[in-house]
């Protein structure tokens, strides 16, 4: 284990926050990978900030709310000891998909509601979730922008958001980072975006870096794919023993550097660039603390060509999200 108060710390982009170089995702504290205990999920954010974990990525849609009180409470005591992350822009519709709402007057209606779950005066990171094509991303920014101008929000982020619409965001107000998911299975978007966001300075904030969990060597047959998993098509009987492959690739590497493939797989990721973050998601200490081990591994160049070599961009089988989830990333 690293030092638990001298984690590597990285800043996103030019004028953003520094962050420890491996966060804390909290979406799996509400229920989306199986049944999470709030008391637990509090204890769990208390012993990463403890073990110098400063960045905390929430959303509005994680338990749609639920997330947030959750964090809200646990950070009693601690709000000035970590960056707080947090997103708005999906939207609730019963029985179908979630929606999209990036109107102006929502983006200040939905800040006010995640400031008062999460119990704080200010929001560190103000990500819009998921792009709202109907809106001009002009229009959605300006009105984050607003409220950085009345200090309710120090830094804005966009999550999934193609290159072009980085550009225009990025010109009505800076964008501190972007959010997308990337890891060594899933990385050819979040390339393409990251040649963006270097040229401007944006900092780029890797979810779902161990790839749903296939990167922690957990998953080992088919049987094992539970819950949410199920939903996605990598997990899904057509695509996981090609997955599953290339996974047991990166399994072989891990044990000849003597560390997890979890461990593996953010540091590779960590490898690509001082713009890269990483906020893999878990529930328990353990597995936190394995995450946070990865700093303690070191890739030389030819290592990480040979990683990337061994889990070529595009050789995942099956898409990121299911089909009506696809149509709402990277655009």
């Amino acid at each position: 284990m690293p030092d638990t108060h001298k984690l590597e710390h990285r800043q996103l982009g030019t004028a953003g926050p520094s962050v420890s170089a491996i966060g804390l995702g909290c979406m799996s504290l509400s229920g989306i990978y199986g049944a999470a205990d709030d008391a637990a999920s509090e204890d769990l954010i208390r012993y990463a900030i403890d073990q110098g974990v400063d960045h905390l990525d929430s959303s509005d849609m994680y338990g749609w709310g639920h997330n947030e009180l959750v964090i809200g409470r646990a950070l009693k005591g601690r709000r000035d000891r970590v960056v707080l992350a947090s997103k708005f822009g999906q939207t609730q519709n019963p029985g179908g998909p979630n929606g999209v709402n990036g109107h102006p007057d929502y983006v200040i209606q939905a800040c006010e509601a995640s400031l008062k779950r999460l119990g704080v005066d200010t929001i560190d990171l103000y990500y819009q979730h998921r792009v709202d094509p109907a809106v001009p991303v002009e229009d959605t920014v300006g009105a984050m922008a607003q409220l950085v101008a009345q200090g309710k929000v120090r830094h804005l982020g966009l999550s999934e958001a193609h290159p072009d619409r980085i550009r225009r965001a990025h010109a009505v107000h800076p964008i501190a980072a972007v959010q997308t998911e990337y890891s060594v299975l899933y990385r050819t978007e979040a390339e393409e975006t990251r040649a963006t966001t270097r040229e401007l300075g944006i900092g780029f904030v890797a979810y779902a870096p161990l790839g749903r969990g296939f990167l922690t060597g957990a998953i080992q047959t088919f049987a094992d794919v539970d819950g949410r998993r199920a939903a996605h098509p990598r997990f899904q009987e057509a695509n996981f023993a090609q997955n599953r492959a290339l996974v047991a690739s990166i399994e072989a590497m891990a044990a000849e550097k003597s560390c997890t493939p979890a461990q593996l797989a953010l540091a590779w990721l960590l490898a690509q660039g001082p713009d890269v973050v990483a906020i893999p998601g878990t529930r328990y200490p353990r597995r936190l603390d394995e995450n946070l081990g990865a700093l303690s591994v070191h890739l030389t160049q030819a290592e990480v060509a040979r990683i990337a070599q061994a889990v070529p961009p595009g050789a995942a089988a099956g898409t990121r999200y299911p089909a009506g989830g696809m149509k709402t990333v990277y655009i």
